[in-house]
């Protein structure tokens, strides 16, 4: 498959062949998705609690006589029947939410994806991405000339000045090939990556 090379100005003046065994599988729905919402899951912390009926502030005194009053018999006023009485089955901090998903099937996906971007023309090469000086911009203006707004950078190494000048801008992510994950491939329009990221990719996933 031919991605289409870019130059600093945004134009496209050739190509490259990319490997079909990343660039060029399937579209797998299900299997994009489950990995997608596995990935979401296992960012999730449990940060949420509440109280049992032995953790809530409440009197052992028996509320009201067991017989006599008409009433249903109760101990004490932490049952879970009684306004300000413990949950039956609280939520805890400790609660997992993680999927498992196989490597296999993590892999396939990603592939999945960036064969789609492709696909859509969403994913662009470059030789190198690099900046003169830590300045947002810099790298706001050079991304404006590339007719980009929106767009996750594949580089083989995080240039720090590359860093440094595009953490500030709310759209633009610069990340190495190994920590690409399905949910930033997907949230922006545009995929920029690297010729040497390219073959680190092939590396990982083919």
């Amino acid at each position: 498959m031919d991605i289409k090379l870019l130059n600093d100005q945004g134009k496209s003046d050739s190509t490259v062949n990319v490997p079909d065994t990343v660039f060029g599988r399937d579209y797998n729905e299900a299997l994009i998705h489950q990995i997608v919402v596995a990935y979401q899951a296992n960012a999730r912390m449990g940060n949420r609690a509440q109280k049992d009926r032995a953790e809530v502030k409440h009197s052992t005194k028996k509320p009201f006589k067991q017989k006599g009053t008409g009433r249903a018999r109760a101990g004490m006023t932490s049952s879970p029947l009684w306004r300000g009485g413990g949950r039956t089955f609280p939520n805890s901090p400790d609660e997992n939410f993680s999927h498992k998903v196989n490597k296999k099937m993590y892999r396939a996906g990603i592939r999945s994806i960036l064969s789609q971007l492709a696909r859509e023309d969403r994913i662009a090469i470059v030789d190198t991405f690099t900046l003169e000086a830590p300045k947002t911009k810099l790298a706001a203006q050079k991304l404006r000339d590339m007719g980009m707004d929106s767009v996750l950078i594949i580089t083989d190494e995080v240039d720090e000045n590359v860093y440094l000048a595009t953490r500030n801008l709310p759209h633009v992510a610069v990340i190495e090939p190994r920590y690409a994950d399905p949910l930033s491939l997907i949230h922006y329009k545009t995929v920029l990556i690297t010729k040497p990221a390219v073959a680190q990719l092939e590396e990982m996933l083919g």
